[in-house]
């Protein structure tokens, strides 16, 4: 007698497996059949001919340009006082040549090993192994 209950429940678990198989199948052909429907009633994509291409002298370029000097008080400034979003109202400058020296002209090269020497170069080996 406990052998037939035990094949009996063996064979219930089996079944309900089954049936829980079969509904997640129903759920996915259903989901896949109302994505073909709402993909059917969408625009179809755009032809090449409707994409943007590029402009006849080639990609656009970057543009450098000089800033003329702001002067920012010492405490900083909030968001609220800063005009031109962000660029304190600065414009171009007049002379770019020399707002660029007078700013390039704090800048230092460094002397010595660099910061990441090669593994294995001598102490005295100047910037890197390759130099």
């Amino acid at each position: 007698m406990d052998t037939i209950l035990s094949v009996d429940s063996t064979l219930t678990d089996i079944a309900w497996f089954l049936i829980v198989g079969i509904i997640v199948a129903g759920f996915l052909l259903a989901g896949f059949r109302l994505g073909q429907r709402v993909r059917a009633k969408e625009p179809p994509p755009p032809p090449p001919e409707s994409q943007p291409h590029l402009p006849n002298g080639g990609a656009v370029y970057e543009v450098r340009e000089e800033r003329d000097h702001v002067e920012i008080p010492e405490g900083g400034l909030r968001p609220h006082e800063m005009q031109g979003y962000g660029n304190f109202g600065s414009t171009t400058s007049s002379h770019p040549e020399e707002v660029r020296r007078a700013r390039e002209s704090g800048h230092k090269h460094p002397e010595g090993p660099g910061p990441h020497p090669q593994p294995g170069a001598p102490p005295d080996s100047g910037r890197g192994a390759h130099s």
